[in-house]
């Protein structure tokens, strides 16, 4: 498509307002490079320079000729895609814009003839009018270029810089001048200032480009009344960058690494400085060198650094981190350009750190190395190889790794690594016979977890030999062979030999004499085992149908200990299969049975149960005996299989009762065996159904024998108890009373002075007997009571120092005088313990000063007397008035 060059199109040099908006319709597949679209402009003047932009520009772009081009390929998509293409006026800095729409064509439209179609112009106004009318051109002569000022200006302010051109109007009317934006009187404020009478525009202070690098303001003319009179002209100051500003590096200290070995021309890192400066200038323009290295081996320059990028590379080959580690570089950044004369710098400092790499195999310590192990263990480090690296520690360049390469046919050791020291630890993994294999010698060898580095002439690995010493110690005795099977037949008589166990001494080269034998474990205690030769006899019949015996298999278990040091034992096991034979007679089962007292066809099921096994057990044969007649008379039985028959009635009816009835059963074995079972069979009363109805079948039935007897002797044993508890509370009893007083209970006073549940007619009415209440010197004496009858509270029997006998007072008249004497005795008697015998007295006198109780009422005669007002005597009462006072009840 060859595009359409924008051209002055004559429309009698009329003008109009420009378009805001325009839409076209182009193709859907779009192509780099497709022209679009043509800009035109309204105009007569085709000497005009213009410059064309667009808002996409990496989309669209427009050239010189005003021709839209398509930068890259893509598909439209339905939507309209929208860009701005402007045009400004290099001369006055006029500019236009307008939006375009870009509108894919229809799916019908794509045949060649309409792809070939002409494209479309995008027409611009040359000049606004405020009317749509036809006007004159007016000559333009307010125009200011822009206007360069240096930043950090030392005044003198304000300082002049520029006269705006008055307009042509101003010799007509008397114009005022202003001028708005940022720095006049918007934020900054104050910086631009204009006179506004002659126009001249000055700045106030020094400018700083790193802060605004350029202002943009606009002028203005208006009249005495306010009328603009021109249209607003535009006033760029632009701000020019002084080298006011040193290098600033992002960071004070740079970290790099370079693995050690590298060769030259290898990168290490990239140091950064900015400059605040203007970075199109020199004043930003930014230039690093190294200044010094530390270490200076083995070469004073091993790095370099591109003095525009900041990038640093190797120059020299002898990195080696086994000898220097770390590389630390004072790096400088100069603006312009690095003219060390007038150009500013600042310096940062690089630490570039040298990374290991397997360039170091590790090597033994020793050609040979040596070790010991008890035979018989496992799981012990009988060794440990060391190695040095020279490699970073902890990295897989420094870790080693071990294997054997020969000694190990078996392979009875492994070598593992400890993680922190790096050694080789070899370890016994399978147990070592010492009469087998006394020294072992390995073959081992190290190497690093990664390969060595390209290049480097060591050899990958290091070898060393092993040599592991086997100590010999006392093993223990062992069975051959263990466990040991005997087949024997069931009913061997006890003391028989059954067979011989022995063990073997694996140690061939101590000094050790025989072994001796002894049982460990034999569950039912049937043998015995001789302690020197290991024969085992019987001690009693072996019975194949014990309960310790599990599938026709004994077990027991054998000792062999020696006398070695420590002394050491081994176990063996003898299995006995007890082969069967016919030692057991079949028996019915089961033991009891209910049927019906009539015939009918009711059956009972039975079967024969044998310990034995095949061919010693079925099939069984049942028959009834001869004798008692009665028994083949009453019942028949007939074999329904080899285990089972059936027993039933002969007879059409047969009375109610138990019955016992002899079976006998006999096996297939050779020689036969038999057995008389006697089966106890209910006979009951039964319903239509063939089930019993009486009450002996429920008792019979809920309770068999054994439910019986066990509930008789527990009867018994309840009974015996009951009888041993009475016995025993009758012996209590005679012991209980055999420490009684001698007085008989019932002329006991303190017993009868203690009974409150009487009312009688007072201390007259009572009937004692007051010879008991003898004076202290009538007491009987301690020495002739009998032996285990005293009381509690008398003095104990025992020698006693002699001192003054009380004085005994006769018979005095009044009993209290009687008491206070010998109150007054017992006080001042220093013999006399705390004890209660001395505070009884045992005169009661004749009679006393009280008076007789006989006149109050018995509780036979307290029916007639009213008790209600013993509610009115308060709480303590009430009870009493409620026994007395409640009436009949």
């Amino acid at each position: 498509q060859a595009p359409i060059k924008a051209t002055c199109e004559d429309m009698s040099c009329k003008t109009g307002f420009p378009e805001d908006v325009h839409s076209a319709v182009v193709s859907r597949s779009v192509h780099g490079g497709q022209p679009l679209l043509n800009v035109r402009f309204r105009s007569c003047d085709g000497n005009k320079k213009i410059h064309f932009g667009s808002s996409e520009p990496e989309d669209f772009r427009v050239g010189e000729d005003g021709v839209v081009y398509a930068e890259r390929s893509f598909q439209l998509s339905a939507e309209p895609t929208e860009f701005i293409v402007s045009a400004q006026d290099k001369e006055t800095q006029e500019e236009w814009q307008m939006r375009v729409k870009l509108t894919p064509e229809p799916a019908f439209a794509g045949d060649s003839e309409k792809d070939q179609k002409k494209i479309e112009d995008i027409i611009f106004p040359w000049q606004q009018y405020k009317h749509s009318s036809p006007l004159k051109r007016q000559k333009r002569d307010w125009v200011i270029p822009p206007i360069n000022l240096p930043e950090n200006s030392r005044g003198p302010f304000p300082q002049e810089l520029v006269r705006v051109r008055k307009s042509d109007r101003d010799k007509s009317l008397s114009l005022r001048y202003s001028v708005t934006g940022p720095g006049a009187d918007q934020p900054p404020t104050g910086i631009f200032i204009i006179n506004p009478i002659s126009g001249q525009l000055s700045v106030t202070k020094p400018l700083d480009r790193e802060q605004i690098a350029s202002f943009h303001l606009r002028a203005h003319a208006v009249d005495v009344n306010g009328n603009q009179v021109e249209n607003p002209i535009d006033i760029v100051i632009n701000v020019i960058d002084m080298n006011d500003n040193r290098p600033e590096f992002l960071h004070q200290v740079w970290n790099g690494t370079v693995p050690e070995g590298s060769k030259p021309g290898t990168y290490v890192m990239t140091v950064t400085a900015i400059d605040a400066d203007d970075p199109n200038a020199q004043n930003g323009m930014l230039r690093y060198r190294i200044l010094s290295q530390a270490p200076s081996s083995p070469s004073p320059n091993m790095f370099t650094i591109n003095n525009e990028t900041g990038d640093i590379i190797t120059v020299a080959a002898g990195l080696d981190r086994e000898k220097v580690q770390q590389y630390t570089l004072i790096i400088q950044a100069t603006d312009m350009e690095g003219n060390p004369t007038y150009g500013l710098s600042n310096t940062a400092t690089a630490v570039i750190t040298v990374t290991d790499v397997n360039d170091n195999p590790p090597e033994f310590t020793a050609m040979t190395f040596y070790g010991e192990v008890p035979e018989n263990r496992v799981d012990v480090i009988v060794a440990n190889l060391t190695v040095t690296d020279k490699d970073q520690p902890h990295t897989p360049a420094w870790n080693a790794m071990y294997r054997m390469t020969g000694g190990d046919p078996t392979g009875r050791f492994t070598i593992l690594t400890d993680p922190n020291s790096n050694d080789g630890l070899v370890t016994v993994v399978k147990p070592i016979d010492f009469e087998t294999n006394r020294m072992f010698v390995l073959t081992v060898a190290a190497e690093n977890q990664v390969p060595l580095a390209k290049g480097i002439q060591h050899p990958p690995q290091s070898t060393a030999t092993v040599s592991i010493t086997v100590i010999d110690v006392n093993e223990s005795p062992y069975f051959v062979p263990n466990p040991k099977l005997v087949r024997q037949e069931e009913g061997l008589l006890a003391g028989s030999m059954l067979t011989t166990f022995t063990a073997q001494d694996p140690d061939r080269y101590m000094q050790q004499t025989s072994l001796r034998y002894s049982k460990l474990s034999d569950p039912a205690n049937w043998l015995k085992i001789d302690p020197v030769n290991g024969q085992i006899m019987t001690t009693a019949v072996l019975d194949r149908e014990s309960i310790y015996v599990q599938n026709n298999m004994y077990n027991a278990t054998f000792l062999a200990s020696d006398n070695g040091i420590p002394p050491m034992s081994g176990t063996g096991t003898l299995q006995i299969y007890l082969l069967d034979i016919n030692d057991n007679a079949p028996q019915v089962n089961p033991k009891e049975a209910t049927t019906c007292e009539t015939l009918q066809p009711n059956a009972i099921n039975i079967t024969a149960v044998d310990p034995d096994i095949d061919p010693n057990a079925g099939p069984f044969a049942f028959e009834l005996p001869d004798t008692p007649a009665s028994i083949k008379r009453n019942w028949t039985i007939v074999r329904i299989s080899g285990d089972h028959a059936q027993l039933s009635l002969r007879i059409r009816f047969l009375e109610a009762g138990i019955y016992d009835v002899p079976i006998v059963i006999t096996d297939s074995g050779n020689p036969h065996a038999s057995s008389t079972s006697v089966l106890k069979v209910k006979v009951c009363q039964c319903d239509i159904n063939g089930d019993c109805t009486d009450v002996d079948r429920i008792v019979g039935a809920g309770l068999g024998t054994g439910a019986i007897i066990a509930i008789l002797l527990c009867i018994i044993i309840l009974l015996i108890l009951v009888l041993m508890f009475v016995v025993w509370m009758k012996r209590r009893d005679k012991e209980r009373q055999a420490k009684q007083l001698l007085i008989d209970p019932e002329d006991d006073v303190r017993d009868n002075i203690l009974k409150y549940d009487e009312e009688g007619g007072g201390e007259e009415d009572q009937d004692y007997d007051l010879s008991q209440l003898q004076q202290p010197d009538t007491v009987e004496p301690d020495a002739i009571k009998p032996v285990g009858i005293r009381r509690l509270d008398e003095r104990p029997i025992h020698a006693e120092p002699q001192y003054p006998v009380r004085s005994a007072a006769p018979h005095p008249g009044d009993i209290g005088d009687f008491i206070n004497e010998g109150l007054k005795a017992a006080d001042n008697d220093p013999t006399a313990p705390p004890y209660d015998s001395l505070l009884v007295f045992d005169y009661e006198g004749s009679g006393s000063t009280a008076g007789s109780l006989s006149s109050l009422n018995s509780s036979s005669s307290g029916g007639e007397q009213d008790y209600d007002y013993l509610n009115d005597w308060g709480p303590r009462f009430k009870k009493l008035a409620d026994m007395y006072g409640g009436g009949d009840d």
